[in-house]
């Protein structure tokens, strides 16, 4: 027995969308992390009707919310006949059983188990699925509670089914199974590809890295001509694309430069752990390239949070001391998003700020395209 995802393409599900903000984080950010997870629900396919929040020093251990807002919560659930309800932190086992009790026929699902059916249904090469079974299957182990039986009862819609809950012991099994063959298979796949990255030892390479949907395909395809998807949603790619790519020196006519170009999946706050685990081999273009081409989307009144992040996860994958060159992009945008600050005085500010080289640019529009190649010549 296979966890299955699917979706409902001729009726949105209604979801709850539910957020705590602790103590020890700032105060604006639950609502910039309510409006992620926003955009991960409609990416999903759902339909974001209510939001529900509370502040508290520590999230509850049995329900994680508190007993008077987890009433509220079954309220607002019978108030917009909702079909889900979606944490926005990685919610414990215990924690899935308790908040169930209260309610019939509704999905209690988390930002990881969100995240993780969007790259479902996102995957498509042979290493990402089983990338994204791997994180699925060492994600349901523990949770193979009501969760996992009643959605069997369900029309369709964001999440799995499974068989009845007299089978669970079966199916962990089975899971433990899976688990063994999808790591297998994982490193065969990742031997195979170690061996195509040493046959290309020879030529420089650069990686495209950012926080998801900030614009990395879209430049992939300025630079290679490579047809890559672009869209304007989360996680809209998931496979490292590589493609060679000729520059030729601004400064010497008809001396050219091959480069291998990767565009790499986007990063995001709260990835599940087993997903960064098993995207580590999807990773290793980034960890074995000469040059990191780090894309920040300029019109994100987030933007400096999420640089942080990136930055943060290169440096827990042991690239953070690569030549790095930042690439603002979207400078289209950026004045109905900054009204108070003129873009010229936000370069500047920048400019003289930054120790890594830094070029503004719209790969929608094509603006200043020419500055970012003979930045990357310039790094090469």
């Amino acid at each position: 027995m296979k966890p299955e995802f699917y979706y409902t393409d001729t009726k949105k599900e209604k979801a709850i969308l539910v957020g705590v903000h602790q103590k020890r984080e700032q105060n604006n950010k639950l609502k910039e992390y309510l409006d992620e997870l926003e955009a991960l629900t409609l990416t999903a396919g759902a339909l974001p009707v209510a939001r529900l929040t509370q502040n508290l020093d520590y999230p509850n251990p049995r329900t994680f919310i508190g007993e008077g807002k987890l009433t509220e919560l079954q309220q607002l659930v019978e108030l917009h006949e909702a079909d889900l309800v979606i944490f926005d932190d990685e919610l414990s086992p215990s924690q899935i059983r308790n908040i169930e009790k209260g309610f019939k026929e509704i999905k209690i699902i988390d930002r990881s188990l969100l995240i993780l059916d969007i790259f479902s249904k996102n995957a498509k090469s042979a290493q990402a699925k089983t990338q994204v079974q791997l994180a699925l299957n060492q994600y349901l182990l523990p949770r193979l509670t009501k969760m996992w039986t009643h959605l069997s009862k369900q029309k369709g819609g964001i999440g799995m089914k499974g068989p009845g809950e007299t089978e669970i012991e079966t199916d962990r099994r089975v899971i433990r199974e899976n688990i063994s063959d999808l790591k297998a298979r994982l490193e065969l796949i990742d031997r195979q590809n170690k061996v195509q990255r040493q046959n290309r030892h020879d030529k420089k390479r650069v990686a495209l890295v950012g926080y998801t949907n900030v614009g990395k395909s879209t430049i992939m395809n300025l630079l290679s001509k490579a047809d890559v998807l672009t869209e304007n949603k989360l996680f809209a790619t998931l496979d490292s694309t590589v493609r060679k790519v000729v520059f030729e020196k601004p400064d010497e006519p008809g001396v050219f430069i091959p480069v291998l170009l990767s565009d790499t999946v986007g990063f995001i706050r709260k990835l599940p752990t087993n997903l960064i685990e098993s995207f580590k081999s999807t990773l290793a273009e980034v960890i074995e390239a000469d040059i990191l081409i780090h894309v920040i989307d300029i019109s994100s009144p987030e933007f400096e949070s999420q640089m942080e992040l990136v930055n943060q996860t290169l440096f827990e994958i042991g690239a953070k001391d690569k030549s790095i060159l930042l690439v603002f992009n979207k400078i289209d945008l950026y004045e109905e998003n900054h009204p108070d600050t003129a873009l010229t005085e936000f370069e500047n500010s920048w400019l003289s700020k930054e120790h890594s080289p830094v070029v503004f640019i719209s790969a929608t529009e094509n603006q200043n395209i020419v500055n970012l190649k003979e930045a990357i010549i310039k790094l090469l």
